[in-house]
């Protein structure tokens, strides 16, 4: 399936029936992706605040760990399986809520939510998708999650929750590191909107993408389905420029958190920590899981990667809570890492938005394939079987820790 899509893509992109390389792991869907995805929303994807040296330590310190190998185990009958807030995954990974994903590729969240619930994953639909609640409940034939972001519009975000409960979502992940904007040089110098603004240098890139271009045109979704006739006064693009500038909450606190808590109702997951003291008041706030997460690198440039924050928060609460990881991933050996130093799940957004803007629906579903085969195999080669038995004592040395 993948490689027969890959060859129409060839045949689409002016006519080259060149066979396109073979997809073998996340670093390869990137490439594709970099080709295939006008600059702005590439950059969009790929870039952090500031001078982004949070966003590249998310994926130095993993490639930093070292497994502990071992031999003459019994490696047969393994199982990657698992739970996340109670829900049987075939691998502990989610698809993290991306912005704009729908940007990378037409109808992008509806095809990675389908990809996500095949292989049995959950997927999470960000706040600012650009395919709406309702698009995505059509589309599939189960749960999917919700992300949340607060802003000052109190009644829409009551609506945008009743939304979500309405459309059957199964849990509510809230982020919390989104007060205030952090700066991301690239947007601005790229001057990012939805859709690409009309000018000279756009339309010169958007002439090296054709399938995207032609995608697009074919798809009616090109502005964010959650917010644009659903908050008050957003009925276009620029309504929608102007109240977006104005709608961050900074005020947001732990009293936000419970009133959100109870207007939802059911499972709440908290993501956007990295520290200790607030591992410990989201236990206090009643929610089912936590995510360490510093927002990929795009918001406090200089803050710690999410799997050097990862110890701390397990050392703190790890017993208390479910905590998951985000940040960093770009193969199963990350995630057998994460899990290894604690964390009971993951997830992962650049790496299935590079298959996504390289492939489509198939891109999405390669990845995940990729980083399932790593996981297992990397299991096997530290002597593993299941998900219980990883521990602290797979990353060498375990000393270091």
């Amino acid at each position: 399936m993948v490689r027969s899509d890959l060859h129409c893509l060839a045949k689409r992109e002016g006519g080259n029936t060149t066979p396109m390389p073979v997809i073998t792991c996340i670093e390869d869907l990137r490439r594709l992706y970099k080709r295939r995805v006008p600059k702005m929303f590439y950059d969009y994807a790929e870039s952090g605040s500031w001078s982004e040296s949070t966003f590249r330590a998310n994926v130095r310190d993993f490639e930093a760990l070292r497994l502990h190998q071992r031999v003459a185990v019994n490696m047969d009958n393994r199982s990657i399986a698992g739970e996340m807030v109670g829900q049987p995954v075939a691998m502990p990974v989610a698809l993290a809520p991306v912005g704009l994903t729908g940007m990378q590729w037409a109808d992008g969240e509806i095809l990675a939510a389908r990809a996500a619930e095949q292989f049995g994953v959950p997927f999470i639909l960000s706040t600012m998708s650009i395919c709406s609640i309702e698009d995505v409940a059509s589309h599939t034939s189960k749960p999917f999650w919700f992300q949340l972001y607060v802003m000052r519009d109190r009644d829409f975000i009551g609506r945008l929750i009743d939304r979500a409960r309405a459309a059957e979502c199964s849990a509510l992940v809230l982020t919390l590191d989104l007060q205030i904007l952090g700066q991301r040089h690239k947007d601005l110098k790229n001057g990012l909107s939805t859709p690409p603004r009309p000018t000279l240098r756009n339309l010169l890139d958007l002439a090296t993408k054709p399938s995207w271009c032609i995608g697009m045109l074919g798809t009616s979704r090109r502005q964010f389905g959650n917010i644009v006739g659903h908050a008050s006064g957003v009925e276009n693009l620029t309504s929608l420029s102007q109240w977006s500038a104005q709608q961050l909450d900074p005020t947001l606190d732990w009293d936000d958190v419970a009133w959100i808590k109870d207007r939802w109702g059911g499972k709440l997951i908290l993501k956007g920590i990295l520290s200790a003291e607030d591992a410990r008041l989201a236990v206090r706030s009643g929610a089912d899981a936590i995510v360490v997460s510093n927002h990929g690198g795009r918001q406090l440039d200089g803050a710690p990667s999410s799997i050097a924050a990862l110890p701390e928060i397990i050392a703190a609460v790890g017993a208390d809570i479910e905590v998951w990881l985000d940040g960093g991933i770009r193969s199963g050996q990350d995630v057998f890492k994460a899990l290894a130093l604690g964390a009971r799940g993951t997830l992962i957004g650049r790496a299935f938005v590079y298959g996504l803007g390289a492939m489509g629906e198939a891109g999405v579903s390669k990845c995940l394939e990729l980083i399932a085969n790593e996981l297992d195999l990397t299991m096997a080669f530290c002597g593993l079987r299941n998900l219980d038995s990883i521990s602290a004592e797979a990353i060498w040395p375990p000393d270091r820790l």
